[in-house]
């Protein structure tokens, strides 16, 4: 029951939210007039917690790891793969590993960097917020099953999420799209051994 009544709430504000409606902040009315990519790009965030409930999921992008892949063998690729899309391997972090986990649980954790460093500099002078995702992250997870994906950031919002209030100009918008194909494409190739 509850669950039903949450996402009939979540369709009627997404529905709000996309119908360039308005909301009020302090007496103030705010009109979005999303259209095209934002719309698509909104809706499908807003549809994601509407089924599962968990805004991270929303927000990323999900690659399992073929079981005949070994750990390195996914690192090793994604360092490979990073060259053929002009972007750098900056770096590595294991977050945690623990022995006897739960089926269910994540037993180890690990992380990979990319960045392309002339991207990042003209992100940085368009809006320094953009520095709060860089560098671009790979997430490798293992559950206590033998479950393992590679999780990333899907950029769609950070393209296509704004207003014409600060549009993004079109050689920077081409490069980010450039980086948005190589951490959608990077991840999945490592993922599936190709």
């Amino acid at each position: 029951m509850m669950r039903r009544l949450s996402l009939g709430v979540s369709a009627v504000l997404t529905a709000v939210l996309f119908s360039g409606c308005s909301y009020m902040n302090m007496g103030k009315v705010f009109v979005f007039d999303f259209s095209g990519e934002t719309r698509t790009a909104y809706a499908n965030m807003m549809g994601t917690i509407g089924e599962t409930g968990d805004p991270a999921q929303a927000m990323m992008l999900e690659f399992k790891v073929a079981d005949n892949l070994s750990e390195e063998d996914v690192f090793d690729s994604m360092k490979e793969l990073a060259d053929q899309y002009n972007m750098r391997f900056v770096g590595e972090k294991n977050m945690f590993r623990i022995e006897n986990g739960k089926p269910d649980q994540v037993v180890h954790a690990r992380i990979g960097e990319f960045c392309s460093l002339s991207v990042a500099k003209k992100m940085l002078d368009h809006s320094r917020y953009y520095g709060g995702f860089m560098p671009c992250r790979v997430l490798y997870v293992e559950y206590g099953d033998g479950r393992r994906y590679l999780i990333t950031m899907d950029m769609t919002l950070a393209l296509y999420g704004g207003t014409d209030k600060k549009p993004i100009n079109p050689d920077l918008f081409a490069d980010m799209l450039n980086v948005k194909k190589a951490m959608e494409e990077i991840p999945r190739m490592a993922a599936s051994g190709e």
